[in-house]
């Protein structure tokens, strides 16, 4: 695959909050702690102080990766968490059922590709991918299906809490349906193989998706943590408890959002009293606070402060943080120097830093993940045939249809020599009218104001007309916007792996590989 690059400002699909993030505006500075680039790496492997216990993460991870079948390098890499000298670069999702949309495998290629960055840049230490599996995430509804080409396929079940602990034994349907598209080629049939044995072989949905995770990345040295374990939850309770009775997350976050809001920036969570749920089997459900008592929502469970912090000691991996505290647990438990996430998260871990301070948790490198546009030959073929460049296609549907007929009719249909004339002549009538009486100008203003609007209707008009001479054109201008931005947005967002595995095989990862740069903060197109 060919790659070229365009800035995200020329794809129209990120925020202000995260281009200026980017771009290293100084208003920002304050809700970060380093910057996004070698500089600000440099700064941060320097500073950073762990808190966590490397013996008790390795151990869970060996324990955890125990029942799946794992590369030497993942192997290795689990080792390398006990060193000292070692990092982790994270990234999270939810565990969308056969990964979900494209941007799930993207996330994982830019953290994959940061490590090997800076183990180049920085040879003394070691940098370790990790895939932090959203295990206590209890939205089923964003995980149960996913699209593959124009067709939605959706696992039908009632589910409830944690959907790292659901059952997979009811997804026979939709994996039939999955390995239906995926057919029969090489490719589909290796790619059917790799989900059969990630959702048969495994109870739960954790483990089918390290599983999945483990087979399309695990030779690139890709770590997947489950940080639904009470040895892990251990290091993060007292923090929980100090948290729920002390609602700090709340003064802290709500104070960066408003700071946020008044610098024109729309913050994408917002904090509760309590961020935290009490979670058991079947159950995820948020805590609140009603008089001197603490309650778990739906529930009869409830909890003096007394004995909450028994509860939090005794149980730690019954409270389970919600987005606004998922960051912090993350960098309690892992040596974690960079978090890598899209546009939205980006922007709200920027909400987050005030409440790292106040607890004294380092805060890593933020990073926004590679999106990439994947470009077929025959699409790429109508795209040369119509005069579209691959910066040009990110322009919406009416631009490049106007941009098009101005560029392949004889006529001249922008009238902008005219306008600039009609403006000079008015500009000699204005003259000659304030010589005459001063206060006609304003008069000459306004029917030269007139006129050129009265242009730039017959402009539009004109140009409409044209456009009735090339429907055919027109149409597959439409064509290409939909194929290319399926649902009227980035391809990433919506279509999943399969057809680009059964097109390419482990060849599509290779080329991802080869192609995200990371530090160069650009938006990749790829030419399949």
């Amino acid at each position: 695959m060919q790659a070229k690059y365009i800035s995200y400002k020329e794809t129209n699909a990120f925020s202000s909050a995260v281009l200026d993030y980017i771009g290293g505006k100084p208003e920002l500075h304050s809700f970060y702690s380093y910057t996004p680039d070698f500089n600000g790496f440099a700064e941060a492997i320097e500073k950073r102080r762990y808190q966590g216990d490397r013996e008790i993460l390795t151990r869970v991870l060996h324990h955890k990766y125990a029942s799946t079948a794992h590369s030497p390098l993942v192997e290795a890499n689990i080792n390398l968490l006990a060193n000292n000298r070692t990092f982790t670069i994270t990234t999270g999702h939810q565990l969308n059922i056969f990964t979900g949309p494209l941007y799930f495998i993207y996330k994982i290629v830019t953290a994959i590709n940061l490590a090997k960055d800076l183990k180049n840049r920085f040879p003394d230490y070691d940098f370790v991918p990790v895939y932090w599996m959203a295990t206590e995430d209890h939205d089923f509804e964003e995980i149960n299906h996913v699209k593959v080409e124009d067709k939605m396929l959706t696992w039908n079940k009632q589910a409830s809490g944690a959907t790292g602990r659901l059952s997979t034994s009811d997804m026979e349907e939709v994996l039939v349906a999955y390995k239906g598209y995926l057919g029969i080629s090489e490719n589909g049939l290796k790619l059917a193989g790799i989900t059969d044995q990630a959702y048969e072989g495994h109870e739960q949905l954790s483990d089918a998706t390290r599983a999945l995770v483990n087979a399309l990345f695990g030779k690139y040295g890709l770590v997947c943590i489950d940080a639904d374990e009470p040895a892990l939850k251990q290091q993060f309770a007292e923090i929980a408890y100090r948290d729920i009775t002390g609602e700090n997350s709340f003064k802290y976050i709500s104070e960066s959002n408003s700071a946020l809001e008044n610098l024109g920036y729309k913050p994408q969570v917002n904090p509760r009293e309590i961020n935290f749920f009490y979670m058991t089997d079947g159950l995820r459900e948020r805590i609140i606070k009603e008089g001197e008592v603490y309650k778990v929502m739906n529930s009869e469970i409830s909890f003096s402060a007394g004995e909450l912090h028994k509860e939090v000691n005794t149980h730690p991996e019954r409270f389970s943080p919600n987005v606004v505290m998922r960051p912090m647990y993350q960098e309690v438990i892992l040596p974690n120097i960079a978090y890598i996430g899209g546009g939205a998260e980006v922007t709200y871990w920027l909400q987050l830093k005030a409440n790292f301070d106040h607890y004294g948790i380092d805060f890593p490198v933020l990073m926004l993940r590679n999106s990439a546009q994947i470009i077929d030959k025959r699409t790429e073929s109508r795209m040369h045939i119509l005069g579209i460049s691959h910066k040009d296609i990110f322009n919406d549907t009416d631009t490049l249809k106007n941009e098009w007929v101005k560029a392949h009719v004889p006529l001249q249909l922008v009238l902008e020599d005219e306008q600039r004339a009609i403006s000079a002549i008015f500009e000699q009538i204005k003259l000659s009218a304030y010589k005459i009486d001063k206060t006609l100008s304003d008069t000459a203003d306004a029917a030269k104001t007139k006129t050129l609007k009265l242009i730039g209707t017959l402009e539009k008009k004109m140009l409409r007309a044209e456009k009735r001479k090339h429907v055919t054109s027109l149409a597959q201008i439409e064509n290409l916007k939909t194929r290319l931005f399926p649902s009227g947005v980035l391809q990433e967002r919506v279509l999943n792996i399969a057809p680009m595995y059964v097109l390419y095989g482990d060849d599509f990862i290779a080329a991802l590989i080869t192609s995200f740069k990371p530090l160069d903060h650009e938006f990749t197109v790829l030419f399949a």
